[in-house]
């Protein structure tokens, strides 16, 4: 067995040298390549490379110096539970506020927490209306949150209102502090030596100076109003008369309107006054109508009442002796027609 696998001569073991050789050496070549397209260096000592830091948030992840900031806001978020979708909706408004007197104020998780717990042992123990009870804060830490999902879902009612109150009063002492500063700093001794200045009079080199100015100017600069320098004096009373007839004419048409009103309202009362009297009159009619229906009504239902009366207070003999009448003044009145 041993002796099958050992080479059979010489010559095998050169060529299968040769082989080794030729594949070493295409493998350094296409090393060689890659370094190159890289840009790396085969030795580690000597190269160029970047010092790494090792990152607070995860011990595995090894970030070259320059980047370590934006790594670790990265890390941290994630390890927070912010996905990369939200870290991508997040920016960092402070770049806007850089030149300007805007106000900003950063909360950290421990101060959150204490603000949460200041405002909790300042509520009520039991449940009241309008006003947050203890049991309505948060107990424990909670971290801060970045975007507005996070501050619902973390947060409760009364932790936002307490933290809101706390930036507000942070705020406004800033504000205080800050004018009470550029009162103090203000330098009165500059400022009366300015006011003296303005009160004393030119000198002839700042006479001259001023009108060397003016004279630079340009002429559309110094006399926009041309067309009234230019104007003579006829042409300017002119003027002065057609806008002050101007004005009592427009006096006069509004005078004219305040009496063209007044008799309008006059008129318009008196076809009230017209109108009332009127009505008055003919429900005075009709009511006087509606009352002698009322009365002939009741007269005619009174004659009713008494017609029928009558009839019943009549014996059974009367009515026969009265039905017995009409029929002979029946037969009378037919042997006249006959006649």
């Amino acid at each position: 067995m041993s002796d099958s696998l050992e080479p059979t001569t010489l010559q095998d073991r050169l060529e299968r040298l040769q082989e080794l050789t030729e594949f070493t050496e295409k493998c350094k070549k296409q090393i060689n390549d890659i370094f190159e397209a890289l840009g790396w260096s085969q030795d580690y000592k000597n190269s160029n490379r970047e010092p790494m830091e090792q990152c607070p948030y995860d011990p595995d992840h090894m970030v070259p110096v320059r980047s370590m900031e934006k790594h670790k806001a990265s890390c941290k978020l994630r390890k927070m539970g912010y996905s990369a979708e939200e870290q991508a909706k997040m920016f960092d408004p402070s770049v806007c506020y850089e030149n300007t007197s805007v106000r900003s104020f950063i909360m950290d998780k421990s101060t959150q927490h204490q603000v949460i717990l200041q405002a909790r042992s300042a509520a009520p123990m039991m449940r009241m209306e309008g006003v947050f009870w203890q049991g309505q804060y948060s107990g424990e830490p909670v971290d801060v949150p970045q975007n507005h999902k996070r501050a619902v879902c973390d947060l409760t009612v009364a932790d936002r209102l307490a933290l809101y109150d706390h930036v507000v009063g942070a705020l406004n002492q800033q504000k205080e502090a800050l004018s009470n500063n550029e009162d103090l700093y203000v330098d009165l001794v500059s400022k009366l030596q300015k006011d003296e200045e303005q009160n004393e009079p030119k000198t002839k080199l700042e006479l001259m100076a001023e009108m060397r100015d003016y004279k630079r100017r340009r002429q559309s600069y110094r006399a926009k109003n041309v067309h009234i320098t230019k104007k003579s004096y006829t042409e300017v009373i002119r003027e002065v008369i057609s806008v002050h007839s101007e004005e009592l004419a427009r006096q006069w048409r509004e005078e004219q309107d305040e009496e063209e009103s007044m008799r309008s309202e006059q008129s318009s009362h008196g076809r009230r006054a017209d109108e009332r009297r009127s009505t008055s009159s003919e429900s005075r009619h009709s009511h006087s109508k509606r009352h002698r229906s009322r009365e002939r009504s009741h007269e005619r239902e009174s004659k009713k009442k008494k017609s029928r009366k009558e009839r019943d207070s009549r014996s059974p003999d009367d009515h026969h002796h009265h039905h017995h009448d009409k029929k002979k003044k029946k037969k009378k009145k037919k042997e006249e027609k006959e006649k």
